[in-house]
């Protein structure tokens, strides 16, 4: 299993946990983020990583949770269903999330965002 390398990581890893065990996705995420960014609630509240989570559970991609309707945001859930698709192909950039973003984005000129 890939080191994870980001306190986004964590939280979406402790969410699915949470979440593939009956806990809303939203709420799952909220109350990880909340804990791992007690310090910071600009960190907790900021809403990329976040809809990227949210996008995938509504997706289905992430075990043990409904497919359904978690998060508005269209632009994060393509970016991590795009990110999802890429890795499944060939992993050689999993320990890359730079690369990772430079694929997803396809020559698109957008700043990763942790």
């Amino acid at each position: 299993m890939n080191k994870i390398r980001s306190k986004y990581g964590i939280i979406a890893v402790e969410a699915a946990c949470a979440a593939s065990h009956g806990v809303d996705p939203l709420t799952a995420w909220q109350v990880s983020a909340a804990k791992i960014f007690s310090d910071s609630p600009s960190s907790e509240h900021k809403g990329c990583p976040k809809s990227a989570f949210l996008g995938l559970a509504e997706l289905g991609e992430i075990a043990g949770v409904e497919p359904g309707k978690y998060t508005k945001s269209i632009d994060n859930k393509r970016y991590a269903k795009d990110a999802l698709a890429l890795l499944r192909e060939n992993d050689s950039c999993s320990n890359d999330p730079l690369t990772l973003w430079k694929r997803v984005m396809d020559g698109v000129d957008k700043s990763h965002n942790s």
